[in-house]
């Protein structure tokens, strides 16, 4: 045989070494890419499981394409700082208390006004209605920041370290609240005296007489064990908490059609799953609170509304969320 000669049995060795590569790269992996959740919640929290959860959903429902590297106990930093990173593309999701963003979001102060909500059923229909949309496409506007869910449904309460038989019994209290207008215009025409004190400095505060009371949800009034120096909580009901599952629009114009439809589903499932442990959560610790002595009063909210829709209504205009707030109050 020479050596141009070339067999017959190799005569098709170009064909089947195309065909070898072809299989080898149908059946090697696409490399899945990595996206990074961070929030501010301890492990052992309903936004924490909540976030598992969404993380869970999304890889399964890419076939492992899109993972989450999930960071809690805000080691990327403050709420505030994490949604500044949203805003600049730094960081792909986060769950982000609408109070702590309002100098990103004009439309986020909605949800510090008090007495926003009828009861839970009102607040699911405001958050999964046309308010709801509404809200989440101008906080995107405003931010560069889009709301994929609305997490949350803990119910806030007045804890303090006296009876709350009547509303005479709020004169005067030194009562800690947040320090957004709605809220202290709201507590003002209650009666109180809203004062502002670091979080973690509030159970001395409430030993030492600093303050008298303080506006939290069951959960976190057991949590950190206030019942213990403040027993007595008045069922005002005045707020029912929402949290807001965010992703940056970077991160979201950069995944494909199919991509999104899974961010958006594994958002709404997780949405769902959130709420209800949430809810959970708040009459388990009730029923915690009551185990230990803590003395619930009941309260009339309606004469509280009363009270408060003067001023409110003011602070309401002169923050220009009229239009939003109709929206939601005339929500059924």
């Amino acid at each position: 045989m020479r050596f141009h000669e070339v067999p017959r049995y190799l005569s098709g060795w170009r064909l089947i070494v195309a065909t070898g590569l072809l299989f080898a790269a149908l059946a090697t992996p696409v490399e899945a890419r990595e996206l990074i959740f961070g929030h501010g919640a301890t492990e052992d929290t309903a936004y924490h499981l909540s976030g598992e959860r969404f993380k869970q959903l999304l890889e399964e429902k890419t076939d492992g394409e899109l993972t989450v590297n999930l960071y809690s106990n805000s080691v990327l930093g403050h709420e505030t700082e994490m949604f500044e990173q949203q805003t600049a593309g730094a960081l792909d999701f986060s769950i982000i208390n609408p109070g702590l963003i309002s100098e990103f979001s004009h439309t986020a102060s909605i949800f510090s006004i008090p007495f926003l909500y009828r009861d839970l059923d009102h607040w699911r229909h405001v958050l999964d209605g046309e308010a709801g949309q509404e809200i989440a496409q101008r906080i995107e506007a405003e931010t560069g920041v889009k709301v994929l869910a609305y997490y949350g449904g803990s119910t806030r309460q007045i804890v303090s370290t006296r009876p709350l038989e009547t509303l005479d019994d709020l004169e005067g209290m030194k009562l800690r609240t947040n320090p957004t207008r709605p809220v202290i215009t709201a507590w003002a025409a209650l009666g109180t005296q809203p004062t502002v004190m670091a979080y973690k400095e509030i159970y001395t505060g409430l030993q030492l007489g600093a303050i008298d009371g303080l506006l939290n949800e069951a959960e976190w009034i057991y949590r950190m064990r206030f019942h213990e120096v403040a027993p007595h909580i008045g069922l005002s009901e005045h707020d029912i908490t929402v949290r807001l599952l965010t992703i940056s629009d970077d991160t979201w114009e950069s995944l494909t059609p199919s991509e999104q439809q899974a961010v958006q589903a594994a958002a709404d499932e997780s949405e769902q799953y959130a709420r209800n442990l949430q809810i959970r959560l708040d009459k388990e610790s009730r029923d915690k609170l009551e185990a230990e002595g803590a003395t619930f009063y009941p309260m009339d909210r309606e004469r509280m509304q009363q009270i408060v829709a003067g001023p409110l209504g003011q602070v309401i205009d002169d923050m220009g969320l009229r239009d939003l707030y109709e929206l939601i109050i005339n929500t059924q």
